[in-house]
């Protein structure tokens, strides 16, 4: 059964004119997440210190609220809010972290380095081959894959990891109670069957709207040690991925094979840029051979031993 608390809480999550760390910030300074839904607007305004131009409905949020409980019991999805012992605790290092995160499967612990793998969604043959190789690698050797279920390379990657009967990660731009692209939600399905997990902000029902995939993309990069780019044009929506990894201090990667070809502008700019080119796990786990990766905020988090196993089995084909 759902305590009030949490209803209160999922009441809130559905202002969404307010940003996530906004919603934090607000429960964290008046300790009582009632007290947020008795906020007068102007009272509202002045605890954030700007203006609020949409409707403050408090009661339609509880409404909502409501039926999400309903929702989620019915579909069998969980949901973590900041403060819980199960939420990510590398997505609370980033700067406007996730208020909550709604959850189907299993969502990996997050003590061992995961890799985002992303790109295009219109990716050459060469460059669908090599997400989907660089990803069952990574897989193989127990490394959690992260990407957005998007069509092109990320469904990729998401192959990759679940034919290598590994875990992957698939972060929605979308409620979490369906699967978008519809064409993609037999990945979805698959991830499931894998232990893995599919992951949302947003509340059951909330539609794929244009925004929501930027938004999406810090999660992605948040949850993730490192974040490799396949291939990526000029404009895709990987390099703001790739924007997100540099703020948030993750490990930058494009592939060898996204280099090549009109529709790698993109990669090509982000390793002219400084970006070093793999084209396979074992030079990441070179690069970070006996060394710590230092986020954001300072926090230093040590090559794991099954890390170490998996450089030596990718470098020297023994196991460790």
């Amino acid at each position: 059964m759902v305590n009030n608390g949490d209803l209160y809480l999922l009441a809130v999550n559905h202002a969404t004119f307010l940003r996530a760390h906004e919603k934090i910030a607000l429960l964290e300074s008046l300790n009582n997440t009632e007290s947020i839904l008795k906020l007068k607007k102007h009272n509202l305004e002045q605890l954030l210190q700007r203006k609020i131009l949409a409707d403050w409905k408090p009661q339609v949020y509880l409404k909502s609220a409501e039926k999400d409980i309903k929702n989620l019991t019915g579909e069998k999805i969980r949901y973590t809010f900041y403060w819980d012992a199960d939420y990510p605790p590398q997505l609370r290092e980033i700067y406007d972290p996730p208020f909550v995160l709604f959850y189907r499967g299993e969502m990996p612990a997050f003590d061992i380095p995961s890799l985002a793998v992303i790109g295009t969604r219109k990716p050459t043959g060469v460059a669908r081959k090599a997400a989907r190789t660089f990803a069952f690698k990574l897989a193989q050797r127990g490394i959690p894959v992260i990407s957005g279920l998007a069509k092109g390379i990320d469904a990729e990657a998401h192959i990759g990891a679940i034919e290598a009967k590994g875990i992957t990660v698939a972060v929605l731009g979308n409620g979490i109670d369906f699967m978008y692209p519809p064409s993609n939600s037999w990945i979805g399905r698959k991830i499931l069957m894998n232990n893995g997990a599919v992951i949302s902000e947003y509340s059951p029902g909330e539609a794929p709207l244009k925004r929501h995939f930027p938004e999406r993309n810090r999660i992605i990069s948040g949850l993730s040690t490192a974040v490799v780019i396949v291939q990526a044009p000029e404009k895709s929506g990987a390099l703001i991925t790739a924007d997100f990894a540099l703020e948030q201090g993750r490990d930058l990667y494009v592939h060898t094979e996204g280099l090549k070809g009109l529709v790698s502008y993109g990669t090509r700019a982000l390793h002219s840029d400084g970006a070093p080119a793999v084209s396979s796990p074992a030079q990441i786990f070179k690069d970070r051979q006996d060394t710590t990766a230092q986020n954001s905020s300072g926090l230093k988090t040590t090559i794991s031993s099954r890390l170490a196993e998996s450089m030596k089995e990718e470098l020297y084909g023994v196991h460790a």
